[in-house]
């Protein structure tokens, strides 16, 4: 399990996920109205890192665009792998 910073942008244009050091980007099309935000990056984190969507959970940042969430199944040295790639 590891817990990594992530930086929303809801309302995109389309959705995509980019690491800016240890910070991983998400842009969402989803609009921040009724948590549709926050279930699109759950989505988009799951996608980016190769693990299903049960496995990430967001741990705090439910209200902002700074989040922190939590990923089961992966170990801090795959996800520093991911980062560098």
């Amino acid at each position: 399990m590891v817990r990594l910073a992530v930086r929303a942008h809801p309302g995109a244009s389309r959705t995509s996920a980019e690491w800016d050091g240890a910070v991983l980007h998400v842009r969402v099309t989803a609009h921040a109205v009724e948590g549709a935000a926050n279930r699109a990056v759950i989505e988009a984190v799951a996608d980016a890192l190769g693990v299903r969507r049960s496995a990430v959970s967001l741990v705090a940042g439910h209200r902002s665009r700074n989040k922190l969430v939590e990923v089961n199944g992966l170990d801090q040295a795959n996800l520093d792998r991911l980062i560098q790639q």
